[in-house]
């Protein structure tokens, strides 16, 4: 699960012991199969924005569910693996979810707990609890706290598309706030987002998108 790196310093970020790496087979696409930029806004804020490449035999239905079934396994060549740790191998530690709706279900108002590290670089540790604000076929929206304040904000467009679904998603980094809100960005974005670590979030982004077309089609099929 991607969450919003610009939160690692702000958010509730913990020390994050770093699992070994799964072996997993499938191939991830580099950073150059997808549009990407960065950018700062009049606020002081940082926008990092990917369009991914289509993702092939995958449906935006898929990418509801997925969103709505990160906890549990996958099968990989006959082996049972944490379904979170193998969309990302490296760089993905735990997930749960904190909070459900009252039926049991996950869709606005749902809580993630994600932990992870991009780049597997302790320095870019995330160990933080996000608030699902949309979840639909059109798109997902979630949205890290700290202290009560949202600090950052990710947004992710389904469009479906001849043969699968173009996925584009962006992270907007800094606090909202009318009037301490710029003069706090511009003093931590130097922090929050050096040029390494923007590249670590975007490359970090381009590969677990890409690793959809290897399982969730099937994963979808076996249990959807």
């Amino acid at each position: 699960m991607t969450s919003p790196s610009a939160a690692a310093d702000m958010a509730d970020s913990s020390s994050v012991d770093l699992p070994p790496p799964l072996d997993i087979p499938w191939k991830r696409k580099p950073l150059s199969s997808a549009k990407t930029d960065v950018s700062v806004l009049p606020d002081g804020r940082t926008k990092l924005w990917i369009e991914h490449d289509v993702l092939h035999g995958v449906t935006p239905a898929m990418l509801v569910w997925w969103f709505q079934h990160l906890e549990g396994q996958v099968e990989v060549e006959g082996k049972r693996v944490d379904r979170y740790r193998a969309w990302h191998p490296l760089d993905h530690v735990a997930f749960r979810y904190a909070r459900r709706l009252p039926d049991g279900s996950i869709g606005p108002g749902a809580v993630f707990h994600i932990r992870e590290a991009f780049a597997r670089n302790p320095a870019w540790t995330i160990d933080t609890h996000t608030h699902v604000e949309k979840l639909d076929e059109t798109g997902f929206v979630h949205v890290p706290h700290m202290l009560g304040l949202a600090i950052a904000r990710m947004e992710y467009v389904f469009e479906a598309v001849p043969g699968g679904t173009r996925y584009t998603n962006w992270l907007i980094a800094g606090a909202e706030l009318p009037v301490v809100g710029p003069p706090l960005n511009r003093a931590l974005r130097p922090r929050m987002f050096p040029e390494a670590k923007a590249i670590a979030w975007l490359t970090h982004n381009v590969e677990e998108v890409g690793q959809f077309e290897s399982f969730l089609p099937a994963l979808y099929a076996s249990e959807a």
